[in-house]
């Protein structure tokens, strides 16, 4: 890692301490679970069940234990496709103690995308629900099957199935499984995420136990979780959010990881806050806002969350004001992507209301970042904006068996994350937007975060976001995407336009408002910008 780097420019090396962690993720959970055997470890709310660290290390190497008598081996794909549950969490850690690689699986594919993914990785083993909301996944399941001649085994959770795999533990003795997690290096793969492109398949960034594990605890360390900690995590299991800022964040400070349900619901995730007494709460903006929002916000007992994070997008500065006023003064802001494990930037606990909406924090220990120029790749100026650049041991191995992609985006160590940042004379980094969504009007670079920021601040907008769309004078205009607090009424662009008149720069202005019941989203949470263009370009007959 550089020293000293030069103050004037955009890059800062993180702090060396606390030390990174060194083993693999079976042996840190086993290190927990036996300073913690009597402390609750995991709560699936909404399935009623409780697990003891001792109880869920037994689960644990229950699992593990079935799959090597299934014949999975260090190295194999084994693929989930479920909504957030226990049994997500179970083989999340079974299969870090055998060495399989851990194929996290969209709970919204359909059967086109599975099919791609089954193949494009080698899934050995599939562990799946047996259906979530409108998705049968043995229904689609079947469809695929005959296009993945890799696939050998597939086990349905709750099912006979599941069952069977797990009493096949019998098989193998403890003693075979510690000779097979003896033998893993912290360094070998562990985890293959697919990233959702805007073209083309996702691509599968494949994790190691040193990057996974340590981004875990570092995000942690951060928070200041300690073994009283509970966690909230209604993110999905599928996402880094989940899996590592969660799961492993709990796991490697012996803190408990809630699962309010197997989906996002507003209610489901206050009602476990209040029930369970969780001292930190996990979310997407849009999230926060919906729990926020419910009519009922106020019965909800929340007195016992100290922090949280936000992540996925920028925090509007109402939020985080709601936030403190309701007695969560610790909650921070994490920057990543998969690609890096995520974390790469967070708020600590102590930094300014203005540092938490404003910024993504600064630099995580044992990581280095920079702001380029993207055409040259120089480092720019403090304040300058740039592409935002993360190096250390949270980068990515690759893309799995793609590496002229994983060439684009890894050089010479750095990860090219494709945002925007800027950071100050302290380190603290601002992300306007990605370099795609920003938008050029008439020769000026805007950026959306700017302006959805100002609107945030007219009475009757509950959530809003800004993307560029064709114009045959300007080559784009500024289109505002605004959902309404209750009982306003809808924004035309002749009241947005009066509203920002004398306060933004004529350029910055929407010339198009659409009012909305709700956005576009993925899975894990973020705005699908890239749909918000299309249906608006469908519904305006616009064209460039």
């Amino acid at each position: 890692m550089s020293t000293a780097p030069d103050p004037a420019l955009s890059h800062t090396v993180g702090p060396t301490e606390p030390p990174l962690l060194e083993g693999t993720i079976g042996a840190a959970f086993d290190a927990t679970s036996a300073r913690h055997p009597d402390r609750e470890a995991l709560v699936d709310v909404s399935a009623g069940r409780r697990y003891t660290y001792a109880v869920l290390a037994e689960e644990v190497d229950r699992l593990a234990r079935g799959l090597l008598a299934a014949g999975l081996a260090k190295g194999d794909r084994i693929g989930i496709w479920a909504p957030n549950c226990a049994e997500w969490t179970l083989t999340q850690l079974a299969t870090a103690k055998i060495g399989a690689i851990l194929v996290t699986i969209n709970p919204a594919y359909r059967t086109h995308e599975l099919t791609y993914v089954l193949g494009q990785s080698g899934i050995r083993m599939l562990v799946l629900a047996e259906s979530f909301k409108t998705s049968d996944y043995v229904a689609m399941l079947e469809q695929a099957r005959p296009d993945c001649p890799g696939l050998e085994q597939a086990f349905v959770i709750g099912q006979e199935s599941w069952n069977a795999l797990v009493a096949s533990a019998d098989e193998v003795p403890a003693e075979r499984l510690a000779e097979v997690a003896a033998g893993l290096d912290a360094g070998e793969p562990i985890n293959i995420q697919y990233t959702s492109g805007t073209t083309g398949f996702p691509k599968g960034a494949t994790l190691s136990h040193r990057n996974i594990l340590n981004n875990g605890y570092m995000v942690g360390e951060t928070c200041r979780y300690t073994e009283e900690d509970r966690i909230c995590i209604p993110v999905p299991f599928y996402h880094c959010f989940g899996m590592v800022m969660g799961n492993l964040a709990a796991v490697t400070h012996g803190a408990c990881m809630v699962i309010p349900a197997p989906g996002f619901d507003p209610a489901a995730t206050l009602a476990a806050v209040a029930q369970e007494r969780c001292t930190s709460l996990y979310g997407v903006p849009t999230m926060f806002i919906a729990e926020w929002s419910l009519p009922d916000f106020a019965s909800y007992d929340l007195s016992s969350v100290r922090t949280g994070i936000m992540a996925g997008s920028p925090c509007p500065a109402s939020m985080m004001t709601k936030l403190i006023e309701s007695g969560i003064e610790e909650v921070t802001i994490a920057y990543g992507m998969t690609e890096t494990s995520p974390v790469s930037t967070q708020n600590r606990t102590d930094d300014t209301f203005e540092q938490k909406v404003e910024t993504v924090g600064s630099v995580h220990p044992h990581l280095e970042i920079k702001v380029v120029d993207p055409a040259t790749g120089e480092t720019v100026p403090r304040g300058t904006p740039g592409e935002f650049c993360t190096k250390g041991y949270s980068v990515m191995l690759g893309y799995w068996e793609e590496p002229e992609k994983t060439a684009e985006v890894l050089v010479d160590g750095w990860m090219r994350t494709g945002d925007i940042g800027v950071m100050d004379d302290e380190g603290f980094v601002r992300i306007t937007g990605r370099i795609k969504d920003m938008v050029i009007r008439g020769g000026e670079n805007v950026y959306p975060r700017e302006i959805e920021e100002f609107l945030y601040t007219h009475p009757d907008v509950q959530d809003v976001q800004v993307i560029g769309v064709p114009d045959e004078r300007y080559g784009e205009e500024l289109c505002a995407w605004v959902r309404m607090n209750d009982g306003a009424e809808p924004l035309t662009a002749e009241v947005v336009r009066e509203f920002c008149a004398g306060r933004l720069a004529h350029y910055k202005i929407p010339r198009y408002v659409q009012v909305v019941d709700e956005f576009p989203m993925t899975v894990t949470g973020k705005v699908r910008k890239v749909e918000m263009r299309e249906r608006t370009v469908a519904d305006l007959g616009l064209r460039g």
